[in-house]
């Protein structure tokens, strides 16, 4: 059943790999779609076959792989992993409808996203550590590849300062894995398996530290940020999509599932300094927005200021903060890709994403005045705004951490505020003023461009108004979390709440 979310796109690959050559960059993309299309259908299926009361690992797969090195393939299922699954399904479709028809060396580009796809599903998937650094490591590649050849000026430079970054993230957490498996004894890197309770105190701080580096890398988290900005703005707007949409959810995913519920004494300790960092990667991200020129760069500046939610959201580590945690994971990859997307739209009709020459983009009949809405929406989303999915995620983020630590709250708060300037400051000159009567005759946005944006538009809204639809996947798993965290630390855990 699991298998399949890696299988679909395999083959997928496969398929368009064998292609003939006759085939038209638009017929390709359309079996891309095709492919994609079963995957989210399929991922939709399991919906039918998930226990929303059971808090464990479930639909689990186990194949005894290569036991002489503990490796398995094992896979299983829960309330954190499910809703990015889904997530993952969702944004890579987006992304391929998001696509330019016309776009060079269609298989090649098609066959990538494919295989991102099927690294990120077996990742979140993965119940053997072992197994999940090598589907961590699949979509690196694949990834360069979409940067360096399809992205836009300085993509070389781009692509292998996300190559360097990424490796180096990589083998962190492979010495860290290595690290809990050798010190258990357990003879498997199979999740269960793993027993870091017995480990000393300071033995636990140096793994969960490394963890951190690692996984801090992929979110990112200041100061391991700064191949963010650039691989993000070089890309082109369907990779920025699953870059800032669902890769990055690999850090967060890893903190919680390896470093939360692995080491729960440890989290205790080191909890105080990872909120302190995910406040600081907040703050940061708000006030660099607000100094950016560039739409793609601001939005870009504001993922990292988003997901430094989720890091505070996650040291709290009570119900409600790790509810929020969750649902700040995929709120924050909805709201991003529609974000990019409508970027990429505007960069492409108007032909520049400078703040300083762009305007007037609302005019109902030479502008983009569709686009424009969508980006006040999306933008409004972004700034946590009540009726839409950005506020139902950060309500509970800054409501549970506030039980634990109230300044780190108040300062998320206050840049959650910050983020309502900046993209004031972007939809003020963007989508309002007058347009140029000389320059100001932009080709029309056809409803195909159009319909990526609307749905996830459609999502956000939906969600917004509906929170129960997405809060319902996660709290077992979330309250399972919290009880195994109370039992590891009682004393710790009582004095804090």
């Amino acid at each position: 059943m699991l298998s399949a979310l890696i299988i679909i796109p395999v083959l997928g690959v496969l398929l368009i790999g064998l292609l003939p050559k006759q085939f038209s960059a638009q017929q390709v993309r359309s079996i891309a779609l095709v492919i994609t299309t079963i995957i989210l259908a399929w991922t939709a299926k399991l919906t039918f076959d998930f226990d929303l009361t059971n808090p464990n690992f479930q639909l689990q797969e186990y194949l005894d792989w290569i036991p002489q090195l503990g490796l398995s393939y094992s896979l299983g299922i829960d309330g954190l992993s499910f809703p990015l699954i889904g997530l993952s399904g969702l944004l890579t479709l987006i992304a391929i409808s998001s696509s330019h028809g016309e776009i060079d060396r269609p298989r090649l580009y098609y066959s990538m996203i494919l295989l991102v796809n099927a690294g990120i599903a077996g990742a979140f998937l993965s119940e053997n550590l072992l197994l999940f650094v090598l589907f961590y490591e699949l979509e690196l590649i694949p990834v360069y590849l979409l940067i360096s050849i399809w992205g836009s000026e300085k993509r070389a430079y781009a692509g292998m300062k996300f190559l360097i970054y990424t490796a180096l993230s990589g083998i962190l957490i492979l010495a860290g894995f290595l690290g809990m498996a050798w010190l258990s004894n357990a003879g498997s890197f199979d999740y269960a398996a793993i027993k870091t309770q017995d480990f000393a105190l300071n033995t636990q701080l140096i793994l969960i530290t490394v963890l951190l580096l690692g996984f801090g890398i992929k979110i990112p988290l200041v100061p391991l940020h700064t191949w963010l900005p650039d691989a993000y703005v070089e890309s082109s707007p369907p990779v920025t999509i699953l870059l800032g949409g669902i890769l990055a959810k690999l850090g967060t995913y890893g903190l919680i599932r390896f470093g939360l519920q692995l080491f729960p004494e440890a989290w205790h300790i080191v909890s105080p300094g990872l909120a302190t960092i995910g406040v600081i990667s907040v703050l940061y991200g708000a006030l660099t927005a607000i100094a950016q020129q560039d739409i793609k760069r601001m939005v870009a500046y504001s993922s990292i200021g988003h997901m430094g939610y989720i890091l505070v959201a996650a040291a709290a580590a009570n119900e409600l903060s790790l509810i929020g945690a969750i649902a700040q994971m995929i709120a924050h990859g909805l709201i991003l890709a529609i974000l990019f997307q409508l970027v990429g739209v505007v960069e492409e009709k108007v032909g520049t994403r400078d703040l300083n020459i762009l305007n007037g983009l609302m005019n109902p009949i030479r502008g983009l005045p569709l686009t424009s809405s969508l980006l006040i929406m999306a933008g409004m989303a972004s700034a946590g705004i009540p009726g839409l999915v950005g506020f139902v995620a950060e309500f509970p983020v800054f409501q549970g951490t506030f039980a634990v630590f109230p300044i780190h709250s108040l300062l998320c708060i206050i840049a959650s505020g910050l983020t309502a300037v900046y993209f004031v400051i972007l939809l003020n000159r963007t989508c309002f003023g007058k347009l140029d009567n000389n320059l100001a005759y932009y080709p029309k946005v056809s409803l195909s461009e159009q319909a990526p944006a609307l749905i996830l538009a459609a999502l956000i809204f939906v969600l917004g108004i509906q929170p129960t639809w997405l809060f319902r996947w996660m709290e077992p798993t979330a309250q399972s979390m919290v009880i195994a965290l109370n039992n590891a630390v009682p004393t710790q855990v009582a004095i804090k709440q």
